[in-house]
């Protein structure tokens, strides 16, 4: 039976407390750490819940992305999760990677580093896009690091073209061709580059508020002043592709099947970048997913639904948590 066939678990909402979405938030403060031989930028947001009761999260974002991607969300889930999301080297606040090794293995090791430095136990691990391909990585090999595991459309091995998507990213691929992308990238203004980079990822980019496009405007002007930011880019981007073409017994698609930690699989249907026709293949793939399909959504659903998405988080952590799932059940959004 392949993949495709067998049908997905739905996800269940929780109809349990949330505190109200407040998207005035700025990012949360950060710090850079030593990890693996590069200084890593992490963010920690505070927990808000009963002392004592904090259970460690960790976020890791997309390519092209950061650790403020996971602002809206983990301000939600704070009640329940003491968070941090890192910047992978070589983006947002983070250093440049050793080596230039910037590869879907080389990313993922620093994860684990991270991790095992913490020494905080399992965490709920959470990751968005190339962050998703990554976290399969970390939970597939190593489950001790990882108590539960929630996927926002992550990159898992596709190479269809999709229709609508970054024109731009393809030209990376090519030696020689990632310098003329980056002087074109460098005339287009600061407001431009972000305001196109939320058109691609939001299925609605009315739902930005103007502070959080600002933000976003703020770290596209400060990026471009990084020599490696690029390279760092190009670079991820070729290390995805390359994961996409190694033996399917080393598969991202063959490890999601080793994954033990209880799973959500998050998507919208309206995603431009990763095909949501992936999202049941993928919730098939690993043993204990849920999948939860969100419509008129894109492909960074924490950022354009945080609250449905936060619900689905807690309706998986209270799963795990009692043995019995919370009483409603939402495959496909609400």
């Amino acid at each position: 039976m392949t993949h495709a066939a067998v049908a997905a678990r739905p996800a269940r909402l929780s109809a349990g407390p949330l505190p109200p979405l407040d998207q005035r938030v700025r990012p949360w403060p950060g710090e850079l750490v030593p990890v693996a031989g590069v200084d890593v930028f992490v963010r920690r947001t505070p927990y808000t819940g009963p002392p004592g009761s904090a259970q460690p999260a960790l976020y890791v974002h997309g390519l092209g992305g950061a650790s403020t991607n996971w602002t809206d969300l983990a301000g939600l889930l704070a009640h329940r999760l003491a968070g941090e999301a890192l910047d992978l080297p070589g983006f947002g606040g983070s250093r440049p990677a050793p080596g230039r090794d910037y590869s879907i293995r080389g990313h993922a090791r620093v994860v684990v580093r991270l991790l095992e430095r913490r020494r905080a136990g399992p965490v709920h691990l959470f990751g968005n896009s190339m962050g998703g391909a990554i976290a399969v990585l970390v939970a597939a090999t190593r489950p001790d690091l990882v108590r539960t595991l929630t996927l926002v459309s992550p990159a898992m091995p596709d190479l269809r073209p999709r229709r609508g998507s970054d024109p731009v990213m393809p030209l990376l691929l090519v030696p020689g061709l990632d310098r003329v992308v980056g002087w074109r990238l460098a005339r287009l203004r600061p407001e431009d580059r972000a305001r196109a980079l939320i058109e691609l990822c939001f299925a609605d980019p009315a739902k930005v508020p103007p502070h959080r496009l600002a933000e976003a405007t703020d770290e596209v002007r400060r990026r471009a002043a990084l020599p490696w930011a690029t390279d760092a880019l190009t670079r991820s981007l070729r290390g995805l592709v390359a994961s996409y073409l190694v033996p399917p017994s080393q598969s991202v698609w063959r490890l999601a099947g080793r994954i033990a930690a209880p799973t959500l699989v998050v998507w919208g249907d309206r995603d431009r970048l990763v095909d949501v026709a992936l999202a049941p293949r993928t919730a098939a793939a690993v043993p204990d997913a849920r999948l939860l399909v969100l419509p008129g959504v894109g492909h960074t659903a924490q950022l354009e639904d945080p609250v449905t998405v936060g619900r689905a988080v807690l309706g998986l952590l209270d799963e795990v948590a009692t043995g019995r799932p919370p009483s409603r059940s939402c495959g496909h959004g609400q």
